[in-house]
């Protein structure tokens, strides 16, 4: 089986860092990693990632404006995305979910857990490397 790519956009470089290590470590996945929304969609258009991790406050384009920007480019709009969010109560989890996102987890996230929560959500059969 070929190893996921992930897409990490978010504006805190130290939760990029976090991410990536544990996503690469823990999952042997690839990680890409994007400081802003427009990043995100210019890396999304490029690389084709598995999977997008999207942070929702993000100065300039937030989080929501990325994704709705993802949606409406043929390009990316197949790329599942997964929220990164202080905001994860019950009426926003509705909220993103009506939208098309496919879950949203919550901050801070627990680094070792972030793969299993990844491939829970995309229903992806996972193990540890």
């Amino acid at each position: 089986m070929t190893a996921k790519r992930i897409l990490v956009v978010d504006n805190e470089q130290y939760i990029q860092e976090v991410a990536k290590i544990c996503l690469e470590t823990v999952a042997g996945w690839e990680v890409l990693t994007a400081g802003s929304g427009k990043e995100g969609i210019i890396q999304a258009e490029t690389h084709q990632p598995d999977a997008i991790l999207l942070d929702v406050m993000m100065p300039d384009m937030d989080g929501i404006a990325t994704f709705e920007k993802l949606q409406a480019n043929p390009v990316t709009k197949q790329i599942p995305v997964i929220l990164l969010t202080a905001k994860v109560q019950a009426a926003d989890r509705r909220r993103y979910a009506q939208m098309g996102m496919k879950t949203a987890i919550a901050k801070p996230f627990n680094p070792l857990e972030l793969a299993a929560q990844i491939a829970a959500a995309l229903d992806w059969s996972w193990e540890k490397p």
